[in-house]
């Protein structure tokens, strides 16, 4: 079955996943978008698994301080590379989990990964980085944060 460049453009926009793993995925699910993406979502939390007992021996410090300057975090996430750490879409991914502390104030790290993600509700903090985990290949963690509200 040959699958369209669009149909793997759209997974991967929902998955997060690589261009290649998507295309393998649909060839496998015979183009079902909805079975391929289940599919990417089972085989990145395999990958996370896999992953989790590796070192994380690099990664950023992210700061953000929420509109009005009431709010701040400082945030520390870590993966196994410097080459991930320096990637673009990776500091993303540490302001958007800086963003998530900011906005629903989680206690400590284990309660934090079990809420729901602020900015998709579908789907938990720690789905998102299972899923950070599948895309980079490299464990990814929240190794600690601080939330300053006044």
């Amino acid at each position: 079955m040959t699958i369209s460049s669009d149909l793997v453009k759209r997974l991967r926009e929902t998955t997060g996943a690589s261009m290649v793993l998507c295309k393998k995925i649909l060839e496998e699910a015979g183009g079902d978008l909805e079975l391929a993406s289940a599919l990417i979502l089972k085989s990145s939390e395999g990958l996370a698994v896999k992953k989790s007992e590796r070192e994380t021996g690099a990664g950023i410090v992210e700061a953000y301080i929420h509109a009005g300057g009431k709010v701040g975090v400082l945030l520390e996430l870590r993966c196994e590379t410097d080459f991930v750490a320096r990637n673009q879409e990776f500091k993303s991914l540490a302001h958007e989990m800086a963003l998530h502390i900011a906005g629903m104030n989680p206690e400590n790290i284990k309660l934090m990964l079990a809420q729901l993600y602020v900015k998709d509700q579908s789907m938990t903090v720690e789905e998102l980085i299972k899923r950070a985990t599948a895309k980079f290949g490299e464990k990814i963690e929240v190794a600690r944060f601080v939330r300053y509200e006044l």
